[in-house]
């Protein structure tokens, strides 16, 4: 089968203020983009609110195609550069749907109204019906590069706005642009947090976007604007925070198409970004677009008979392969907060959702495509070592964002470690996560900036006061280190960080039988029961007490065995899996992913199927309203496509993955030569013996043959290639698959 055909980008693409129901808020963009690639040419809806991709599928106007997009995020967004407008006829020189740049004297904008049922996203390719003026527009990409095909109403007057000071969540800086030639404009657009931007300013970030644009026939005339008024006609440069440029077109018959390179180094790297692609074969790129995808997509290949399942598979591997993208020019310089590098030795790439994608994001990636883990390790530790720092938590353009808490980029690096991805500098990535693990404020003889907390109660005491979400996610990243460490043969510190992960176990509270945060002086917060959610980050007590994935089983025996098992079924039983939000299980959001797979750590491998099985059919659906929550720049569809291939490790910096049934009759997973050991085959391959759909449960498994009862694969039992065969049974099975290790230390 075409693959590529499978993928349905309007999955998920609902936005702030959904109202037709209670499910959706994906927050993902139905643009044309290219795995890892640099440019994501979407359509715009609005500026403002919550929509931080710049698309919303609940709004009915659009007001422009930008070049740059973020995808599944939430916290206002950022990107959302070089905006163009296809029109007729004179406009207001404002969209009318942007909440940052308010009208002087216009009223309704150059928006236009449009439907969905004149709607086409495919992978690598978008186009739409602008109603108001009866215009076609469609976009395609290469790497660097995107181009807009405009197919006007004959016989009307033909314009295009390009909109230089637009940015989601925010506006730009300040914008130079030159027309160099009839049918040539190059310029930089500079964006800082004083524009707004990511969390509307409050991820501090900064950068310089430069592009080049040239149009398939060149317009009779161009003309600057700013503040809604047009500039001197006789200019050929301008420089203003508010700027932008009207396109007229002759007359002539056939499209107009719009070709611009994007280089967030310099105007050198943009013009060199341009020549990636030749002329304005639309139809040529959007062909090798689609191409592309379809080689990308062969590194996992199911097999089954649900069409739904295999759109809504194919549409998740595809998410999973957006970010984090490349940020390196052809030429193979990049920036890092707005100074210019190169490192030939691997692809610079941003986009890192460090919160998010450790849990199974990174996980898949490291058996799909280590390479981008690879790639990402090394862009992570050039940034630390840029500013002397601890690994970004959560990274875009360079710059850590700060955006939730823990170090998740110190778990992803220990993760890599661990599965043998080590084509950087170990020993230095080592010594920055020790470090930010022990709060350290100088390493290589300069001043450190940690993100781990330096207050007493952190350093001697392994707690944040007032911060249980915080607390739980540091004692992780001890545990991940400490697995780093023992890899790397630093016994000593390895039992140091050891020994602080199994902390954990003061943080409860036997009067309330969960977890609880402490006041400064190490006495409990008193708190209103299991679902008060004070002290908590996006989660309540409920949801935060089982983050220990490292030591499930010392967790139960805290809980109590028997009492542990009935609350895990509670907790799932309870929750509505498709909602937007839950106060039980909520799939929604990162801080319940993987715990469906605590019953197989607990001996109960049977309940791990029922409700992995549960999970993968009511929270995920097709159309706009698909995803359950906000798919967080690929976690919410790498948890998908994991368990569809039958596993999910459940801890990092761990080897384990930990078996639910396949959604598939097959799956055969790609091995990489560079990476992987491939020690029995260069394929992974998972064979049920009968539809797993109808038969949800695990009777027997073998590798490569030979039974097994353990409740886990190892990532090295996975990459060494071979086959897993799974014999299934329409009941229960509660003697298959129930060894499981007793701890993780």
């Amino acid at each position: 089968m075409e693959k590529w055909k499978y993928i349905d980008p309007m999955i998920g693409t609902v936005g702030d203020g959904q109202d037709e129901s209670p499910h959706g808020g994906g927050k993902v963009h139905p643009g044309a983009c290219l795995p890892g690639g640099m440019v994501q040419l979407a359509p715009d809806t609005v500026t403002g609110g919550d929509n931080g991709t710049g698309y919303n599928y609940c709004m009915d106007t659009i007001e422009g195609f930008s070049f740059n997009h973020m995808s599944g995020i939430g916290w206002y967004g950022d990107l959302g550069n070089i905006q163009i407008m296809p029109v007729t006829g004179e406009t207001d020189l404002r969209s009318g749907t942007n909440s940052f740049i308010p009208f002087n004297k216009g009223t309704e904008g150059w928006k236009s109204a449009f439907s969905h049922e004149k709607e086409c996203a495919e992978a690598g390719y978008y186009s739409v019906s602008l109603d108001r003026y009866s215009i076609f527009a469609e976009a395609t990409v290469a790497q660097h590069t995107g181009y807009l095909r405009i197919t006007y109403p004959e016989g009307s007057d033909k314009r295009a706005i390009i909109n230089l000071s637009r940015r989601i969540g925010g506006k730009a800086d300040s914008v130079k642009a030159e027309i160099v030639s009839e049918n040539r404009i190059e310029g930089t657009v500079f964006c800082s947090p004083k524009g707004g931007g990511f969390g509307l300013g409050h991820g501090n970030i900064s950068y310089n976007l430069s592009f080049v644009m040239e149009f398939s026939r060149a317009p009779k005339k161009l003309k600057f604007f700013a503040n809604e008024e047009f500039l001197n006609e006789n200019l050929t440069k301008a420089e203003h925070e508010d700027l932008g440029i009207l396109a007229f077109f002759d007359e002539s018959s056939g499209p107009v198409i719009i070709k611009c390179a994007i280089s967030y180094t310099d105007l050198e790297g943009a013009k060199k970004n341009f020549l990636e692609t030749e002329g304005f074969d639309f139809d040529c790129v959007r062909k090798n677009a689609q191409k592309v995808w379809e080689e990308v997509l062969d590194c996992v290949n199911v097999e089954g008979s649900d069409e739904t399942d295999l759109k809504i598979f194919n549409t998740c591997l595809y998410h999973t392969l957006l970010d984090p993208r490349s940020a390196t020019d052809v030429d193979g310089r990049f920036s890092i907060e707005c100074e210019t590098m190169k490192d030939d030795s691997y692809t610079h790439r941003t986009m890192f959702s460090g919160w998010d994608v450790y849990r199974s994001e990174f996980p898949l990636l490291s058996i799909i495509r280590p390479d981008m883990v690879n790639d990402t390790v090394n862009s992570l530790l050039k940034i630390a070592l840029n500013k002397n720092s601890s690994f970004p938590r959560w990274e875009l353009m360079g710059i850590n964002a700060g955006c939730m808490v823990g170090d998740p980029g110190l778990i992803m690096v220990s993760d890599a470690y661990i599965k043998g991805i080590r084509n950087y500098d170990c020993e230095k990535a080592y010594e920055i996560g020790k470090a930010s693990t022990l709060s350290e404020t100088e390493l290589f003889g300069r001043k450190f900036e940690v993100n781990h907390p330096t207050c007493r109660q952190f350093k001697e005491n392994c707690y944040s006061p007032d911060r249980i979400s915080d607390t739980l996610e540091y004692l992780l990243s001890d545990y991940s280190i400490s697995r780093f460490a023992r890899a790397m043969g630093k016994t000593g510190d390895a039992e140091i960080f050891e020994g602080r992960a199994k902390r954990y176990k003061e943080n409860y509270n036997p009067l309330l039988g969960f977890m609880a945060p402490r006041k400064e002086n190490g006495k409990f917060r008193l708190m209103w029961g299991r679902y008060d959610d004070n002290y908590c980050v996006e989660s309540n007590i409920f949801q935060q007490s089982w983050f220990v994935p490292y030591d499930v089983k010392g967790l139960s025996e805290l809980f109590g065995k028997k009492r542990t098992i009935r609350l895990l079924e509670t907790f799932f039983r309870k929750a509505k899996l498709s909602a937007l939000w839950s106060n039980d299980y909520n799939h929604s959001n990162e801080p319940c992913h993987n715990i469906t797979h605590y019953f197989s750590m607990l001996g109960l491998p049977h309940r791990t199927q029922y409700w992995t099985r549960r999970v993968q059919k009511e929270s995920y659906r097709t159309g706009a309203y698909g995803f359950c929550g906000n798919e967080d720049v690929g976690q919410l569809s790498a948890w998908y496509v994991l368990s569809a291939l039958g596993f999910a490790q459940v801890c990092p910096a761990t080897p384990y993955y930990f078996i639910n049934t396949p959604l598939f009759r097959k799956a055969r997973i790609k091995l990489n030569k560079d990476y992987h050991s491939r020690a029995v085959a260069d394929t992974f391959t998972v064979i049920c013996d009968k539809d797993p759909l109808k038969y949800p449960y695990i009777k027997k498994a073998q590798l490569n043959g030979k039974e097994i009862k353990t409740a886990y694969l190892t990532y090295e039992e996975i990459t060494a290639g071979g086959v897993f065969s799974l014999t299934l049974s329409e009941t229960p099975c509660e003697n298959a698959l129930t060894e499981a290790p007793e701890s993780f230390f």
